[in-house]
């Protein structure tokens, strides 16, 4: 997972009120065994059925930036919802809330969940469809959004926000104690169950 500190990239509209997994991901795409190439299934229905949504318009197919309504992220705890998010380009989605084990998920997976008001949230709105294709600035040490005039400072938790700056998942977190493993690893009884090997030993 990249470390993550400033970025910025068109943001997109998606004024919709509770967005729940299942509208972010469809069913259907969760048969694959991948963990990428996802992408084509984001809003797969939305998409699909109105040729006017907006990740359909040419302006928005390489936002990186996604403003939602609130509750976003409900319903089943399905991890695909947000490789989809990023496999489409996405690295931060902002709503006045979200779904628990959804901002869960996009914490391990690289993905910012920023909270703001919806005061907020209308105002943005409103500055992208006067200026559509606008550029959105985030700050994730200083927790600000800017879109045009505004700044919005957005919520995120501690560990949360340290984990992505530090580019660190759930497997790096656990790597930070290799030498520890290792030795523990290297003196252990032998009648004691074994991990399984790496491939070729």
């Amino acid at each position: 997972m990249e470390k993550i500190s400033t970025f910025n990239g068109v943001a997109a509209p998606l004024k919709r009120g509770n967005v729940d997994t299942d509208q972010i991901i469809p069913a259907v795409y969760l048969k694959r065994i991948t963990k990428t190439g996802f992408e084509d299934g984001l809003f797969a229905n939305w998409r699909q059925q109105d040729a006017d949504f907006v990740l359909n318009q040419e302006t928005y197919k390489n936002s990186k930036i996604l403003i939602a309504g609130p509750d976003f992220g409900t319903g089943s705890s399905r991890e695909h919802a947000v490789w989809a998010l990023r496999d489409f380009g996405f690295q931060a989605v902002f709503s006045s809330k979200f779904a628990d084990i959804f901002r869960g998920n996009s914490g391990k997976q690289g993905l910012i969940t920023g909270v703001i008001t919806e005061d907020e949230t209308e105002r943005i709105w409103a500055v992208l469809e006067a200026n559509p294709g606008i550029e959105a600035y985030v700050d994730l040490p200083n927790q600000t959004l800017r879109v045009g005039e505004i700044t919005a400072r957005f919520e995120i938790d501690e560990y949360t926000k340290w984990r992505l700056m530090e580019g660190l998942d759930d497997i790096g977190i656990t790597l930070q104690n290799e030498a520890a493993i290792a030795a523990y690893e290297a003196k252990r009884e032998s009648w004691k169950p074994r991990t399984l090997p790496a491939k070729g030993v």
